[in-house]
């Protein structure tokens, strides 16, 4: 390291917190916690502002320049302290400032990134059990005690369509090796993620109507699609424009290897015939909600989407299934996106139901079913 021009500045994208009698210190941007002591802080303190060694040496002059050297070295290492003209300064800083109104809360969405994950899927159910808590589950029903209670009229059945899509969802993990129509995703897309219409406020004008809610009607959500079975499109990554119903290409470098990398290693995606990838562009809500708990609403919104995508890949005959485990990195890096500013959520999949032997639907075949999308020719 050269000492004597390299100049160097404390992370910003850091956390200090204590526990059990310890001083850690975590940057959210790399994902590293490390042990500290009270002088650590000092040091980071010192390097708010760009510093050189000489500089630091010069203010703790009580302590030996070969010591002081060799802290700002490991703190260099750890990622605590990071030098001018850095690729991880630069993504440190972008973080700090383009995330300013949400942090230091809005951590949690770094942190949580790339979260290692252990194949367990041939495990023998002695063995995982063995793994689980040694303590009783928590109930599945809340209790009130000493309330009274009120009966509800009695629950009625309904032959209503919608009434059998809901009941009919649910998660599944098997697929079979049949090929998802084209126009079935170009409805599936367009009832999720398109626009049905506009609706004009006088703060921030024409805002988007989607069939799911959005807070604040921001709706930061874009999904891209992971084309791995469709029948008529070429395998790929593509973007989905929701104004205008198309598609656009990003990548054809895909496969069901790639799928199952996507979602950690999770053994039933390969068979999938489709990802939906779901994305956030946070600075749409961050624009309207300058605080911390906005973060939340853009989580939601992810949770209304994919409740939605459920429901209508279950009208359409289809075998949906939704997962959070992710490769955020990996994913990101594919669709050529930051990380920062719009960054992975969730992913949704489908496929036919394995026990088809040819797609049939499970609900009526009426006209009806083909909603009606925008005009324009495209997807």
């Amino acid at each position: 390291m050269r000492e004597r021009t390299i100049r160097l500045r404390r992370a910003r994208c850091l956390l200090m917190y204590w526990r059990d009698g310890r001083m850690f210190l975590h940057n959210f941007a790399r994902r590293l916690t490390v042990t500290g002591r009270p002088v650590t802080s000092e040091v980071l303190d010192f390097f708010s502002e760009w510093r050189t060694f000489k500089e630091a040496i010069a203010h703790f002059a009580d302590y030996a320049p070969r010591s002081v050297r060799s802290a700002i070295s490991q703190l260099v290492d750890y990622g605590l302290l990071l030098p001018k003209g850095s690729p991880e300064v630069t993504k440190d800083s972008r973080i700090a400032e383009e995330w300013s109104d949400w942090l230091p809360e809005g951590s949690f969405h770094f942190s949580t990134k790339d979260t290692p994950y252990l194949d367990r899927s041939g495990w023998s159910l002695n063995r995982l059990r063995s793994v689980m808590p040694k303590t009783p589950q928590p109930a599945f029903l809340k209790t009130v005690k000493g309330a009274t209670n009120v009966r509800l009229p009695a629950r009625r059945s309904s032959d209503s369509e919608f009434i059998r899509v809901l009941m009919a969802r649910k998660t599944h993990r098997r697929f079979s090796k049949q090929k998802l129509p084209f126009e079935t995703v170009s409805q599936l897309l367009y009832l999720v993620w398109g626009v049905t219409g506009y609706r004009y406020s006088p703060r921030s004008g024409n805002l988007f109507h989607k069939t799911s809610p959005s807070g604040g009607a921001r709706h930061p959500g874009e999904v891209y699609l992971m084309a791995l079975r469709v029948k008529g499109l070429r395998a790929g990554l593509y973007h989905y424009q929701p104004t205008t119903h198309h598609l656009k290409i990003i990548s054809t470098n895909t496969s069901h290897e790639k799928a199952w990398l996507y979602c950690a290693g999770q053994h039933f995606v390969r068979n999938a015939a489709a990802l939906f990838l779901m994305t956030a562009m946070f600075p749409r809500t961050m624009w309207k909600y300058q605080h911390a708990r906005a973060y939340r609403v853009v989580l939601l919104d992810a949770g209304h989407l994919c409740q939605t995508f459920c429901l209508v890949a279950t009208w359409l005959g289809l075998a949906p299934f939704c997962t959070a485990a992710l490769k955020d990195t990996l994913i990101e890096k594919d669709l050529a996106i930051d990380g920062i500013r719009e960054s992975v959520l969730y992913v949704a999949g489908v496929g036919f139901p394995a026990t088809s032997a040819r797609a049939k639907r499970q609900f009526s075949r009426s006209e009806d079913r083909h909603a009606a999308g925008p005009s324009k020719d495209g997807v």
